[in-house]
């Protein structure tokens, strides 16, 4: 599967801890870790079925990032999409580079700092559909934006997004895309991804950032793996409009949040 221009097409994590990453994640997501690749510093896939959802790599010296799960947005031009954001305020992080045949990645940190990836694929599209709701693989990306109307025209300028607003009200505004891809021919997409004005949400000291949501069949069993293997419970599971809902920490630090059905 080949993501629509701009949709959300792969996830990693960088972690001070691999080996626990492996057990944590394979226990509470129900992914299976895949060898390490030396070539690539220690990078390995995660998977579902045999299906790729996500990588992870170890924290290298000289990095100032740690413990962090990070968001890749297709682009069939890596250095086109980058040039085109940092003509709109972005800041380069990493420049666009080869990944042996396997696709071009660029990263950036948006207008607001919000860290993001440009994929562009080679031999490797990335993860399958997102939203199906399979237990393990990717539910929604959000960015949670300190300059929301900035976010919105920033992601629609540099990346092509077609915002489709979900929400307008003072206490809950939320602008998304579609993956065009997703739906019947003529027929739009669903939703995959958004940006919310997360100001009146985070906490004292936060910045803007992207977040992961990946379907689980049950949010409070997770939860509760969560706490057993020593990660952090932000907010507990709770039913909404999309599922039920839980937000936590890995035993390192990553922030990521899991989507269940309800009842």
């Amino acid at each position: 599967m080949t993501h629509a221009t701009g949709v959300p097409c792969w996830m990693d994590l960088l972690t001070s801890d691999t080996a626990r990453a492996r057990e944590f994640y394979g226990r509470v997501l129900g992914w299976t870790a895949e060898e390490a690749s030396p070539e690539f510093g220690g990078y390995f896939m995660f998977t579902v079925g045999g299906m790729p959802v996500a990588g992870c790599m170890p924290v290298q010296p000289g990095m100032d990032l740690a413990d962090v799960w990070g968001v890749y947005l297709t682009s069939a031009d890596a250095a086109g999409t980058l040039a085109a954001a940092v003509t709109l305020g972005a800041t380069t992080r990493f420049e666009p580079s080869p990944v042996a045949d396997l696709g071009i990645q660029a990263l950036l940190d948006d207008p607001s700092g919000a860290r993001i990836g440009i994929w562009q694929p080679g031999m490797f599209a990335g993860f399958g559909p997102i939203g199906t709701g399979r237990p393990g693989t990717p539910a929604w990306f959000q960015l949670h934006a300190t300059d929301y109307p900035g976010s919105v025209s920033f992601y629609r300028d540099a990346f092509g997004w077609t915002p489709q607003v979900m929400s307008d009200t003072d206490d809950f505004r939320l602008t998304a895309i579609l993956d065009g891809e997703a739906g019947a021919p003529g027929q739009p997409g669903q939703p995959v991804a958004g940006i919310m004005d997360s100001n009146a949400h985070l906490a004292a000291g936060d910045s803007a950032h992207w977040e992961i949501y990946v379907s689980v069949d049950d949010a409070d069993k997770a939860l509760a793996t969560v706490s057993e293997l020593g990660g952090t419970i932000i907010r507990e599971a709770a039913d909404t409009p999309f599922g039920r809902f839980g937000d936590v920490r890995d035993p390192m630090g990553a922030i990521f949040n899991v989507i269940g059905r309800i009842g």
